[in-house]
């Protein structure tokens, strides 16, 4: 099973520099979140992964780049595109022609398209298909080789609800199979259930890398909730911890310290504690602080906090 590992990868468009010296690897048997926000640079950080466009640094594949594979798609899966298809070729001759090309058998065409659930429509035309079902025909594609790395730019994107779930449990199940899976999405929920490990990128330059919880913990955000009747006894001991407290509907919430850390403050002062919970920040949050100065397209606030 591959490991990818990025190393310099950088971009520029005339004078804009769209990526910058950036390096990671994704590991077999996980599966890595790509975020950023729009304009960050992911499309073209995933594009010079795979020898699509031209700039600086290099991406191996268990020590390959993508143009020294023998039958790559046997290697490496993509979708970088949401209808990567001519939209008059039927969909099982659209997969059979890039089966042809890296000497996949019509059998295992028809058991991707059964697996991403397009067996009824595979005499469609795809021109005429919802962007959902462009989406699976998308993602069979990247499956045809049976590949042990996938390299997938939005492939939740038109899918409904029920897609969603299964493109996670799909994605889930090939990584505990020990394949590398690199994906980008906006749905940072959905994001938060799925990935291991994650690459966020702002303006093109890297802003963390690490497991998930890693990237929520050291954003601060957490916070820990008491209820206490000695508030005058536990305020001290929790400022030499370093925390700060705020007040909020009858609760003390405190930043900068952990629920161990405020119950054994507690304990050592003798204050009573009611209520004691940790709030863990969510992904959506800790991505909002890392990116938020790095955001390339901000629109403005009207003064009642609604759109401008």
């Amino acid at each position: 099973m591959a490991l990818i590992e990025a190393h310099g990868l950088g971009k520029s468009f005339g004078s804009t520099r769209a990526v910058h010296d950036l390096s990671f690897e994704v590991h077999p048997g996980s599966v890595t979140g790509f975020l950023g926000p729009n304009g960050s640079g992911k499309s073209t950080t995933m594009r010079l992964m795979l020898g699509l466009d031209r700039g600086e640094g290099v991406t191996t594949f268990d020590g390959k780049i993508f143009t020294e594979l023998d039958r790559p798609m046997r290697h490496v899966g993509s979708l970088l595109e949401a209808k990567p298809f001519h939209p008059t070729r039927h969909a099982r001759n659209h997969l059979r022609m890039l089966a042809a090309s890296n000497r996949i058998s019509d059998r295992r065409v028809d058991a991707v398209l059964e697996m991403v659930g397009l067996s009824s429509v595979r005499e469609g035309r795809p021109g005429k298909f919802s962007l959902g079902m462009g989406q699976r025909l998308g993602i069979a594609a990247a499956l045809l080789g049976d590949p042990h790395t996938l390299i997938l730019d939005e492939p939740s994107n038109g899918l409904d609800p029920q897609g969603i779930t299964w493109l996670r449990v799909l994605l889930q199940r090939l990584a505990a199979e020990g394949r590398s899976v690199l994906v980008s999405s906006h749905l940072l929920q959905e994001m938060a259930v799925l990935a291991d490990e994650l690459v966020v990128i702002g303006r093109g330059r890297m802003l963390a890398n690490g497991p998930v919880e890693d990237f929520v913990t050291g954003s601060g955000l957490s916070t820990v909730e008491v209820s206490t009747p000695d508030v005058g006894l536990l305020l001290p001991a929790l400022s030499a911890l370093g925390a700060t407290v705020d007040r909020a509907g009858g609760f003390l919430v405190v930043r900068g310290a952990t629920s161990e850390q405020v119950g054994d403050a507690a304990h050592q002062v003798g204050a009573r504690i009611h209520r004691l919970a940790a709030v863990r920040a969510t992904l959506e949050e800790a991505f909002l602080a890392a990116t938020g100065v790095a955001e390339e397209f901000r629109g403005t606030q009207a003064e009642d906090g609604g759109p401008a």
